[in-house]
């Protein structure tokens, strides 16, 4: 199943630099596993805001849940998720 996830960094701004960076280099290396495991298939981020729309696969919703529940910032992420399914137009 393909999954649209939306989501926004709500990190407090008085969180410490070096726990900022150590949150942002986590965050990157386990979306490299995510990716090379197959299941975030593309991240785009959202321009002037700390906020990230991606695309990605997952057996079920439970599976994508665990994933996304795996990154460092989840925590202080807003999250919003919609199931898609194929549109006959592009089955052909």
């Amino acid at each position: 199943m393909e999954f649209l996830v939306r989501s926004e960094n709500r990190l407090p701004v008085d969180t410490p630099p070096q726990r900022r960076e150590e949150l942002r280099a986590g965050e990157r290396a386990r979306a490299t596993e995510l990716r090379a495991a197959g299941v975030l298939e593309r991240l785009w981020r959202v321009p002037g805001r700390n906020a990230t729309v991606g695309l990605y696969e997952a057996a079920d919703p439970a599976e994508l849940h665990d994933a996304l529940m795996s990154l460092p910032m989840a925590p202080w992420l807003d999250v919003h998720v919609e199931a898609l399914a194929t549109h006959p137009q592009e089955r052909a």
